[in-house]
């Protein structure tokens, strides 16, 4: 564990943490939205497939708590090796989250989006680990995001094998 850092919170450091998260997850969403009452429509969904009403508040919850564990981490900020690499394995996985709307509601492509969101919840797992280095709160505030993203990869899968 990395040693604590003294500093009071940071208002202009988290919310830039939370504009970059909340950024990302905003602009997926307009791949995601005009989707919904289309394509995604017509695909062939399971029985827990849960309401489409419903997505838009958990993901902004869970972004939320992403942006606040940046944020813990952040305030250990230095040129060293394990906060380089905590830093991008935590941009890595923002990308990896990013890219799945797009393959997914974007371009249709339920089995490529199964490929990304295997990769988005393997980063999941390394954000974590590399988080707690720093914070354990910060890696506690990670597990509804692994959660979430391991139920929509169940999701992912089982729309893949319906429509295929």
């Amino acid at each position: 564990m990395i040693p604590a850092v003294p500093r009071k919170f940071q208002f202009f450091p988290f919310l830039i943490s939370l504009i970059i998260t909340l950024a990302i997850g905003f602009v997926a969403s307009l791949f995601t939205r005009p989707e919904i009452a289309g394509w995604y429509s017509t695909l062939k969904k399971p029985s827990f497939n849960p309401p489409p009403w419903l997505f838009a508040p958990v993901w902004t919850a869970l972004y939320i708590m992403m942006a606040t564990a940046a944020y813990l981490v952040w305030k250990h900020r230095s040129r060293k090796p394990v906060y380089i690499i905590a830093r991008n394995i935590y941009f890595i996985q923002l990308a990896l989250n990013f890219s799945w709307s797009i393959v997914f509601f974007g371009l249709h492509q339920v089995l490529g989006a199964l490929i990304v969101i295997i990769l988005l919840w393997l980063s999941i797992i390394l954000n974590i680990n590399w988080f707690y280095k720093f914070s354990k709160a910060a890696g506690r505030l990670l597990w509804p995001y692994l959660l979430w993203v391991s139920f929509a990869a169940v999701l992912n899968a089982a729309i893949y094998l319906l429509n295929k």
